[in-house]
């Protein structure tokens, strides 16, 4: 199947299908964060945003890059947020890669997030609908992030049906630059473990689509047989 890959700034025109991979680490928390009880998560393009939908709605959170900081609920990072009890909430998330690839084809008929954690389920849904070709978004690096291209290869293979083997993909994002990044601490906001948990293949059972609802763009889990 003729899938395409590309960066967030090679976007032209408006997909069919759309899949927005980044695997360190926005869409590894925000599976975590549908784990952990949120009933949806709004993608804000900026901070300030997210601050504003945050004090608008009573009972929403925020989450950012980065270290803490005022205002807002949690970072982005899969080892801190594994904890949290988030059930019933809503969560807005601005990340650096991750939010703004989702918001760059918010206009696609059919948007998906992903990563490795949620790659199987990816697959399947996708497969399931007969989606056809897809554009995978790689958002890291400008489109170069090594993590992200092995996860949306792994279930662009992985639409074909039969058994993929996860193994050599994993190993590319575990040689990656982001891996490197956050294993040595360089990266603020991390926990100790996060880079396993981003490499956990097909931990979740769901896939999480996005869409338009109102004004936002709105991420939610669909859970896939």
């Amino acid at each position: 199947m003729d899938h395409h890959f590309v960066g967030i700034p090679e976007l032209t025109g408006v997909p069919r299908v759309a899949v927005v991979i980044d695997v360190m680490r926005a869409f590894t928390v925000a599976a975590w964060a549908f784990s952990r009880g949120v009933e949806r998560i709004v993608l804000a393009s900026s901070e300030s945003e997210a601050l504003a939908l945050k004090e608008s709605h009573p009972g929403w959170l925020a989450l950012k890059d980065g270290p803490p900081a005022a205002g807002f609920d949690a970072v982005n990072s899969p080892g801190l947020l594994r904890s949290r009890d988030f059930a019933g909430r809503t969560l807005v998330q601005k990340t650096t890669a991750g939010t703004v690839g989702a918001l760059a084809v918010a206009d696609a008929p059919l948007v998906l997030c992903a990563s490795f954690v949620v790659a199987g389920a990816t697959a399947r849904f996708l497969r399931a609908g007969d989606s056809g070709p897809v554009t995978f978004v790689v958002t890291g690096e400008d489109g170069q992030a090594d993590e992200d291209l092995a996860c949306a290869e792994y279930i662009g293979r992985s639409m074909g049906g039969g058994e993929v083997e996860a193994a050599p993909y994993l190993q590319r994002a575990r040689n990656s630059r982001a891996a490197a990044d956050l294993a040595g601490g360089r990266r603020s906001g991390y926990h100790p473990d996060d880079v396993e948990l981003c490499l956990e293949v097909d931990r979740f059972p769901f896939a999480m689509v996005a869409r338009r609802e109102e004004s936002l763009m709105v991420l939610r889990p669909r859970g896939v047989v």
